[in-house]
């Protein structure tokens, strides 16, 4: 007998008088998951976003409806971008004041293509304050996932306060799981085991997020 056949003998034994409780499992495990750790309002859990955003090195804007076609135009500017990738489903307005040559995804285009963009410009589908957390969909205004991973530097633009959540449970109940979801915290940025940080590895190098509201 092999000690497999004797530890699943033990197993068995010891399960031999247990009763037979037939619930499914979904509702036998307590899923009573903590949605928010204290009571805050909707200006503190969007300054903790803020704050948290910052904390992973992104680099955080405000400003309204009215004036975001104009901050676009700015951080374009300011990065020299001659070009900016554009989802199909980006509101047109929010491009209206930048300069930049727009490229639109498509089927075909190469890394190598995406690689010369030099800033891409998409919308989310919630910000979590907690854990200062962007997640994209893949909804018409965020694109494909690989638009946001090859570029060198993604303008995100958060919905304020109708796109942020406190926790992450709370956002997991927004977001569909069947979707191509794409969490982002912060640039791409990974370390060695000598905690030699590297950024743009595996993302773009900056993150820019605007929280419009």
């Amino acid at each position: 007998m092999s000690s497999r056949e004797r530890i699943l003998g033990r197993v068995r034994r010891a399960l031999a008088d247990a009763p037979v409780d037939d619930t499914p499992y979904e509702r036998a495990v307590p899923r009573g998951y903590l949605r928010e750790h204290g009571e805050r309002t909707v200006e503190e859990t969007v300054d903790l976003l803020a704050e948290n955003l910052a904390d992973y090195r992104a680099v955080v804007h405000r400003t309204d409806s009215e004036e975001l076609p104009y901050l676009i135009m700015r951080l374009l500017a300011e990065r020299g971008s001659q070009s900016v990738l554009v989802p199909p489903g980006l509101p047109p307005e929010w491009m209206s004041a930048a300069d930049p040559t727009r490229v639109h995804d498509r089927a075909v285009s190469t890394p190598h293509e995406l690689d010369r963009v030099d800033s891409v410009v998409t919308a989310c589908a919630v910000a979590i304050a907690e854990t200062g957390t962007i997640v994209l969909d893949g909804s018409p205004d965020q694109g494909r996932r690989r638009i946001t991973l090859v570029p060198d530097h993604h303008i995100c633009v958060v919905r304020v306060p109708d796109q942020v959540v406190s926790s992450v449970p709370q956002a997991l109940e927004r977001l569909d799981a069947a979707r191509p979801l794409t969490w982002i915290s912060g640039p791409s940025a990974t370390s060695d085991i000598e905690l030699d940080r590297v950024e743009g590895v595996h993302g773009p190098r900056t993150l820019e997020v605007v929280l419009v509201g």
